[in-house]
């Protein structure tokens, strides 16, 4: 059996930044000493996903942002390679007009895989201030259990299905999802959908405490187990989901399971009629979906 471990990391912010950087540290010590092939970060750890509240304030946050080859990703790069764990670290990245949320993906010898800039940034909120990213990656990681096909998305991408889709579409068996935002009934149904029709595992990681209440959850994507369309026939392919208090939860996926999985079920890329979607490419916003603060072009 091939068991890939995902830490999800559910912690709350502390109250500035070099505090979160060595808190960081900290919870993926812990997440190697559970066992994790990876440790996934919530949202934008590195600032806690906050926000300026006013143009004064916009200065200051934009300098708190970092580059990607700054002090605090060399660490990060370092850790990774002596804890033989691979990474998805989540920062505010400097950038050229404003910064960008942005994940990291570190292989467990301390090299970069991907930089993934959010893409569906919440713009309708103080997100405005950051810049969206252009493309989803995806790529082959080298870890304990053989190489495996990781892609992300973070937060409001998982609400669109066209980003877990893509990520599908470019191989990927297990998709990241950092997060800074409740997760009750319906974004969990949501998430579970992603998963079910991509045969796809994703894991979530979120914020603890009294804000975003924590709910850090994983699929795999597995939702039948045999042939028979019945209800014996069907799983909830939940594996993992954490209550709201702090700390290192292991998402368990069988590689072995899914890639059979994969090889049989009907979803995925198999029957899709893609002649029929040339609308999804259309930058056109119609009544009643019209929003001012919408940016459909990217900045």
């Amino acid at each position: 059996m091939k068991i890939l471990k995902v830490a999800l990391l559910q912690m709350k912010p502390n109250s500035n930044f070099d505090e979160n950087i060595l808190k960081g540290i900290e919870y993926c010590r812990k997440a190697k000493n559970a066992g994790a092939d990876l440790a996934l970060f919530p949202e934008m750890w590195s600032v806690g996903y906050s926000f300026p509240t006013d143009e004064a304030s916009l200065l200051k946050w934009k300098q708190s942002a970092i580059e990607r080859d700054s002090t605090e990703i060399s660490q990060y790069c370092s850790l990774a390679k002596e804890l033989d764990m691979s990474i998805a670290f989540t920062y505010l990245e400097k950038s050229d007009l404003l910064p960008a949320n942005s994940l990291m993906l570190i292989d467990r010898f301390g090299e970069i895989k991907f930089n993934y800039r959010k893409i569906h940034t919440c713009d309708y909120c103080e997100e405005k201030y950051c810049r969206p990213g252009d493309e989803f990656f995806v790529d082959e990681l080298d870890t304990s259990q053989g190489l495996v096909k990781i892609g992300a998305m973070i937060c409001f991408d998982r609400e669109l299905p066209e980003s877990a889709r893509i990520l599908m579409l470019k191989g990927a068996e297990i998709i990241l999802v950092p997060n800074a935002c409740r997760i009750e009934t319906n974004r969990k149904n949501q998430l579970m959908t992603r998963a079910f029709e991509n045969m796809t595992g994703i894991a979530l990681a979120n914020y603890a405490g009294e804000i975003y209440k924590g709910h850090s959850i994983a699929f795999d994507g597995v939702a039948f187990v045999s042939e028979n369309d019945d209800e014996n026939g069907t799983r909830n392919h939940c594996i993992l989901e954490c209550g709201s208090d702090e700390g290192v939860f292991i998402a368990e996926f069988d590689l072995d399971i899914m890639r059979k999985y994969r090889q049989s079920e009907v979803w995925g890329n198999a029957y899709r009629k893609v002649y029929a979607y040339n609308d999804i490419l259309s930058k056109n916003v119609n009544s009643p979906f019209i929003r001012p603060d919408s940016r459909v072009d990217k900045i």
